[in-house]
């Protein structure tokens, strides 16, 4: 047997390059962030251990060097002082604006003790619409200490859109909560995509009244249609009817301004006309009232039918002066009213635009223009979620969603 050839040496020179098996990736050091960011090492130091005074300007580049570089390491803040975000809502008694604030106020809680969250809730109600609209830009404009970020609530209108114009020129991030404003450019829209959410409330009615005869009609109940969100909706709904239901007749959208009783009125006239709706659609509050006009109309039937049923037994037969016809609803935000209406089988569905996750968002994108956060929110609008009564939360108890705003909140 010959003996075996001994193993073949290589010199450095002689190795094929390669990375290294099994050793770990080199981190980052003092000198590789210094050279990066055009400082001494020893300033790296005192930036990143927070030993000394170093000019602000100094810190930033140091940090965002170590950032971009990878270290693995916690890096310090580079800003000082409080962070000043201000909240500008139109107020309103509705259970979305409530959910909103307890939103505002659960997000408030989670944040930095130096990113100061402030609230400036406007009343209009009392004001006509171009008084209010100048009410609220000048809310917008107005401000007692600096500025980091905005946060709006308000109807598209040509007063508001040149305050936020004017905060955006300024360099105050914006974000614009549930109803968008026309050609604000770089503003962050936080809502649901309200055209598409019309859609579904279309498309549903559509499959729910596919056997209704040509000619039946659709009720649309909505705030106002100055708000961007609320027409946004009355057409995609319209749309949607079109193409999937054309047959179904849909009239002018009745603005009832999320007041129960307006709605209720509007609703019961309506069905007491010669063509009474097959379907309703809501686009904002006030479902109390509509419930309450549909339990009327279905007591009325009911009695008729059986007066009929009566006076017709031993001749006509039994078979006449059945149930009045089920009339679909769709509506708007899981409050506590449509949770009742869901269970009660008057509501079918409810398209809930989902406040908390606004909320998230539209801070999200504050502070990242702040500093604060590395990742901006993503760019699509907040996802809305469908409710029936078949998919409710559970574990609530009765003031689940509508509960009143406990606790303090700074105001402006």
């Amino acid at each position: 047997m010959s003996p075996r050839p001994p193993p073949r040496t290589e010199t450095l020179a002689e190795a094929e390059p390669g990375p290294a098996v099994g050793r770990r990736k080199r981190s980052p050091r003092f000198d590789d962030i210094a050279q990066a960011a055009g400082v001494s090492a020893s300033t790296v130091n005192r930036v990143l251990n927070e030993l000394g005074s170093v000019a602000p300007a100094t810190r930033e580049r140091v940090v965002a060097a170590a950032r971009a570089l990878a270290v693995p390491r916690v890096l310090p803040d580079t800003r000082h002082g409080l962070t000043r975000l201000d909240v500008v809502l139109t107020r309103s008694d509705t259970p979305f604006f409530r959910r909103l604030e307890l939103a505002l106020a659960r997000a408030g809680q989670m944040l930095d003790r130096r990113v100061l969250l402030q609230r400036l809730t406007v009343d209009v109600r009392d004001a006509d619409g171009e008084a209010g609209d100048r009410r609220l830009a000048e809310a917008i404009a107005r401000h007692r200490w600096r500025r980091d970020g905005l946060l709006v609530l308000a109807r598209d209108s040509t007063p508001v859109r040149e305050a936020l114009r004017a905060q955006r020129a300024a360099g105050v991030p914006v974000a614009l909560l549930m109803s968008e404003i026309a050609t604000l450019h770089g503003a962050h829209y936080a809502g649901i995509d309200n055209l598409q959410a019309g859609r579904c409330a279309g498309h549903l009615l559509a499959r729910l009244n596919a056997q209704a005869p040509p000619g039946s009609r659709v009720l649309v109940i909505t705030n106002a249609l100055s708000f961007r969100a609320h027409a946004d909706r009355v057409e995609g709904c319209r749309a949607a009817l079109a193409q999937h239901a054309p047959q179904l007749t849909v009239g002018a959208a009745v603005e009832c301004h999320d007041d129960a009783d307006r709605c209720h009125l509007v609703l019961r006239e309506a069905l007491a006309g010669p063509q009474p709706p097959v379907a309703v659609y809501a686009t904002g509050a006030g479902g109390a009232g509509i419930a309450a006009a549909l339990r009327q109309a279905g007591a009325a039937a009911g009695a008729a039918g059986t007066a009929g049923a009566a006076a017709m037994a031993g001749t006509a037969g039994a078979g006449h002066g059945g149930p009045a016809p089920r009339i679909a609803w769709i509506g708007h935000e899981l409050s506590d009213e449509h949770r009742a209406s869901l269970r009660e089988g008057l509501l079918d569905l409810v398209i809930d635009q989902a406040p908390d996750d606004q909320v998230a968002g539209a801070l999200q994108h504050l502070l990242h223009a702040c500093g604060h956060v590395d990742a901006p929110p993503e760019r699509a609008p907040t996802e809305f979620r469908l409710f029936s009564a078949e998919h409710l939360p559970r574990g609530a108890g009765p003031s689940y969603l509508d509960a009143p705003l406990g606790g303090h909140w700074p105001r402006l």
